[in-house]
């Protein structure tokens, strides 16, 4: 008599990108307290990822919970205050585990560049007030790619923490990237000829005037 068939796992519940991202910070070992994930999440998960809101993660928290994704428990009365540990559930890391390994595309990365939108509209600019800006992002970047390296110093040789750390590399190398591209960038704007003192610009688009 044949064996029977095993059971498949049911699907995963349709959930946000975010809040596999939260479950994904409970899949490590211990408990963690809403607090705990918003320092963890932004030490890591915002150099490539995500920056959240504490509010956020715990909205998340509650949704996973009511899903079974994920318990919590209150401290003893022993504890100076109380505070909710949030764990995952054996339901829960099976879901994200089907998530992870999904069959879908998990999609292009979405750039949203504040800087570039400035710099498209730079016709309507000072040419030094926009060199400013990317001055500032380079700056801003160089501090970035600190913080990304002290995070992964401190992971490094953790036990489990293997992969975590090849993410945090890959953010070190885009910001190494973001630094060269905001450096080629300044030396566009240097080359561009100085607009006249007056008469309007032209818009991306037109045809180019001859005299």
């Amino acid at each position: 008599m044949a064996a029977p068939l095993p059971t498949p796992s049911p699907p995963p519940a349709p959930l946000p990108p975010t809040a596999w991202a939260v479950l994904g910070l409970l899949s490590f070992p211990g408990e963690r307290t809403g607090y705990e994930l918003k320092k963890w999440a932004s030490a890591s998960l915002r150099f490539f990822y995500w920056s959240p809101a504490v509010s956020q993660i715990y909205a998340e928290l509650r949704r996973l919970e009511a899903l079974g994704y994920a318990s919590s428990r209150r401290s003893g009365p022993e504890a100076p205050r109380t505070r909710r540990a949030y764990a995952i559930t054996d339901a829960g890391r099976a879901a994200l585990a089907a998530w992870a390994a999904g069959g879908q595309d998990a999609g292009p990365p979405v750039l949203k560049h504040p800087l570039l939108l400035r710099v498209w509209l730079g016709h309507l600019t000072e040419p030094a007030r926009l060199r400013a800006l990317v001055g500032e992002h380079i700056e801003r970047t160089r501090d970035e790619l600190t913080q990304v390296l002290d995070a992964l110093e401190h992971a490094r040789g953790v036990e489990g923490w293997a992969h975590p750390q090849i993410a945090l590399r890959w953010s070190a190398r885009h910001l190494e990237a973001e630094l060269e591209l905001a450096e080629a960038l300044l030396a566009d704007l240097d080359g561009l000829p100085r607009p006249p003192a007056d008469g309007p610009g032209q818009r991306p688009g037109d045809a180019p005037t001859h005299g």
